[in-house]
């Protein structure tokens, strides 16, 4: 669905029936809700990310931008640092930094529920380097 933008003081809802699917990075899938082509957004981009239980997605870095990332509901490990050989459990209401070319991948620890991440980014459009050879290959 896309909205046709009259004035840039107009604020834009997107329904829950209308998000961007998005590129998938291994097992999470991606929805945007603030994105450039649904709201015309220039310096933010928002969506809710699933991980499916004892998943994960790949381990990667952003070039062009910083995240911000809020747990909705589940439990994992985000992995981090030049190796992913730092890791830090996360649940439920912990919010996550991620600044531009930091190394990192997200797991589901859970054998039942979904790990519920909603990700936040200064940028309308994500440049991703994949780290091949780092990381979980296990999920």
């Amino acid at each position: 669905m896309t909205h046709e933008h009259s004035s840039a003081s107009e604020i834009v809802v997107t329904k829950a029936d209308s998000l961007e699917v998005e590129v998938n990075s291994g097992s999470m899938t991606r929805f945007a809700g603030v994105s450039e082509l649904l709201t015309g957004s220039t310096g933010i981009h928002m969506a809710i990310a699933t991980v499916p239980p004892g998943r994960c997605s790949t381990a990667h870095y952003h070039v062009n931008c910083e995240s911000a990332i809020y747990v909705v509901s589940g439990t994992g490990t985000i992995l981090s640092g030049g190796e992913l050989d730092k890791e830090e459990p996360i649940t439920k209401g912990d919010f996550i930094f991620v600044p531009p070319d930091a190394n990192h991948q997200p797991v589901n620890t859970s054998d039942t529920d979904d790990l519920v991440l909603i990700v936040a980014r200064n940028a309308p459009t994500e440049i991703v380097v994949e780290l091949e050879g780092l990381g979980r290959k296990d999920c």
